[in-house]
């Protein structure tokens, strides 16, 4: 399935793919970050590491998650076909396995960790804190709620990632780098370089005379493949979405404004108050401090003589909401500006409360927000139908009739291509506009064929039901079809051969003495300058194929590379290299200490967790995983 994916990885997408995939999928992660966890025994197992089953529904939520998770990250959806080609399940698998050995590991050797234990790593973790530094119970609640977890998996989770913790920490021990790969590293991150160069573009390749015909048909003998007639497919579809439905709904306003005055809250900007607050020990010590700043001394100057900083005092402009004790935050909305309260009996202690400046609290009009709701109420109401016309038209089908037929029937919609390649182009070279973003049509399209009677496809909330209405098998065009595009790849070719022949010429003569600026003048070039450049550095001007280059090109010489398409040819010297010094006690050094410390640790860990995989056992449910990734369609 997709034609040539599985060399996908030489273009930018490919490339982009590989990078997310190894970034989020390496072993370290489920002792590093929160993964999953795999006990019990479920009914449908899909693999078992030692006594511990993983469950099918638990790696396809795993899997789910990584798939869109890289979607989001890439801006557009990835398919299972395409997953599988740049090989997005066995590392998932692999992954899950490796994050189960570890816990099995953790079991057979006795480790533990207390309830103390956990629950101080979770007060103390900073993404727990509110704003005075303390650990704040709603954020946390909020956090694990908004990540899908419940209170109890989260704490689950990590006693399980503190126990994978101890087993790295055992296997790396005290892991000190040598100087020796400390410099080694820090070349190869930290050396600059610095070259001058041209760029050969096809002016610079001359005049190219028109092909004979003998030359056109010879060329176009030896490429037939690349232009090729990709196979084509008619396709039709219906989407039956909230969104779709919705667009044919019309919403009252008596019945958009009933709504409105059910969530008036929700349209309303809450009042929000500068607030600062102090806590004392006791009430005596709370009426004491008062009195001393109702007598004229600052809030400031009180907190600084009690060894508080400000973030420890001021809680900022915040709504009434956000503050956590509600006897403080009754009072401090109670206050008028620049007040303080009496002594609070707070949850956390003796409180007083100053007021800063107040921001009046507002209300939308039911004008201003009409058409939103007009809109929301529309999708609530087209969800409610979505499953019935969904089952109505499955029906249908199920009766004998066809997608179009169906729709019809039920006056829903149909969209007709008339020609789709894989790629989702139309045979015009355009990306066909008419299928929502998103929806993996064309990779099911292709993998089923006229008169299949197809599933339907989940898609934003609904369903999309297509059928095959026909194939254009792919064959070979005639020189007569692609003349144009053949004679311009021909051109192509040529301006590219030229450059490289002069390109290369020109690197001899520079190899002798020659000047790059004598070379630039002498064919109406400018000569540029890209300077202290790293290896991975984005040089304006410079192709990364030429920044690469530079760096396997010694000091003083020159070197040629492909330019930024296939027309252009970049001819450079290195004229300067900047051996990069490391203080040991800098915080570069310690950085780079950090990450050759973590790689060790990573391949011990990866050498452990082969080695206990061979000991426990792995048995893994082929079928399963397939059904899950897709592989078995």
């Amino acid at each position: 399935m997709l034609r040539g994916i599985r060399n996908a990885t030489s273009n930018w997408f490919g490339k982009i793919i590989m990078s997310l995939v190894m970034g989020v999928l390496i072993v370290s992660f489920g002792i590093w970050g929160i993964g999953d966890i795999f006990r019990g025994f479920g009914q449908s197992t899909l693999a078992k590491v030692g006594k511990t089953e993983i469950s099918t529904e638990q790696f396809r939520q795993i899997y789910t998650d990584r798939l869109q998770q890289i979607s989001r990250q890439i801006g557009r959806p990835l398919s299972p076909d395409q997953a599988r080609a740049f090989g997005l399940d066995r590392q998932v698998l692999q992954q899950v396995i490796a994050e189960t050995t570890l816990d099995e590991a953790a079991r057979k050797l006795g480790l533990q960790q207390s309830n103390e234990q956990i629950m101080a790593s979770i007060t103390s973790d900073p993404a727990f804190k509110g704003a005075g530094g303390a650990f704040d119970p709603v954020r946390f609640a909020q956090l694990i709620r908004q990540a899908n977890y419940t209170e109890q998996r989260y704490i689950a989770e990590r006693r399980q990632i503190a126990l994978r913790r101890q087993l790295a920490g055992s296997l790396s021990g005290e892991l000190e780098p040598s100087q020796t790969a400390l410099a080694a590293l820090n070349q190869f991150q930290n050396e600059l370089r610095t070259v001058e160069f041209v760029r050969l573009e096809a002016a610079q390749a001359g005049t190219i005379d028109a092909p004979t015909p003998e030359a056109l048909a010879s060329f176009f003998e030896a490429h037939k493949a690349q232009f090729r007639a990709p196979e084509y497919r008619k396709i039709a579809f219906v989407a039956i979405t909230p969104d779709e439905l919705a667009k044919w709904m019309t919403i009252s306003d008596d019945d958009a404004r009933k709504v409105y005055e059910e969530r008036k809250d929700s349209f309303a900007t809450p009042e929000k108050r500068e607030v600062w607050q102090m806590v004392f020990r006791n009430a005596e010590d709370a009426a004491s401090a008062r009195a001393r700043l109702t007598g004229g001394m600052s809030f400031d100057d009180l907190a600084k003589e009690r060894g508080l900083k400000p973030s420890d005092v001021d809680l900022g402009l915040v709504a009434k909401s956000a503050i956590i004790d509600p006897k403080v935050a009754d009072a401090a909305f109670a206050l008028k500006t620049g007040e303080i309260s009496e002594p609070i009996q707070g949850t956390f202690g003796t409180v007083l409360v100053k007021v800063g400046k107040i921001e009046p609290g507002s209300q939308a009009s039911f004008e201003s927000v009409a058409p939103t709701l007009k809109r929301e109420i529309a999708q609530e109401r087209a969800q409610k139908s979505v499953k019935e016309l969904h089952d109505k038209l499955e029906d249908e089908r199920a009766g004998g009739a066809s997608v179009s037929e169906a729709a019809e029937k039920l006056k829903l919609p149909v969209v007709t291509i008339e020609a789709i390649d894989r790629s989702g182009r139309a045979p015009d070279g355009k990306p066909v506009a008419t299928i929502p973003p998103g929806l993996d049509l064309v990779a099911q399209a292709f993998a089923s064929d006229v008169g299949v009677d197809n599933e339907t496809i989940s898609y934003r909330g609904g369903y999309v039901s297509f059928d095959v209405l026909g194939v254009t098998p792919s064959r070979e065009r005639t020189l007569d079809e692609v003349k144009d595009q053949v004679e311009a790849r021909w051109r192509a070719d040529q301006i590219a051969e030229r450059l490289r022949a002069k390109a290369t010429e020109m690197v001899e003569r520079l190899g002798k003495g020659a000047k790059l600026a004598d070379e630039a003048a002498a064919i109406g070039l400018k000569v540029e300058t890209a300077e202290k450049f790293k290896r991975d550095a984005t040089v304006a001007n410079l192709p990364a194929g030429a920044v690469a280059a530079a760096f396997r090109t010694a000091k003083g010489l020159a070197g040629q590379s492909e330019g930024a398409s296939a027309t252009e040819r970049v001819v450079f010297r290195v004229t300067d290299i900047v051996e990069p010094t490391l203080d040991p006690a800098s915080e570069e050094a310690k950085n780079l200490k950090a990450s050759i410390e973590r790689a060790v640790a990573d391949e011990l860990l990866g050498q452990y967790v082969v080695r206990m995989e061979n000991e426990i056992g792995v048995t893994i449910n082929q079928p399963a995983v397939a059904q899950i990734t897709g592989a078995n369609n």
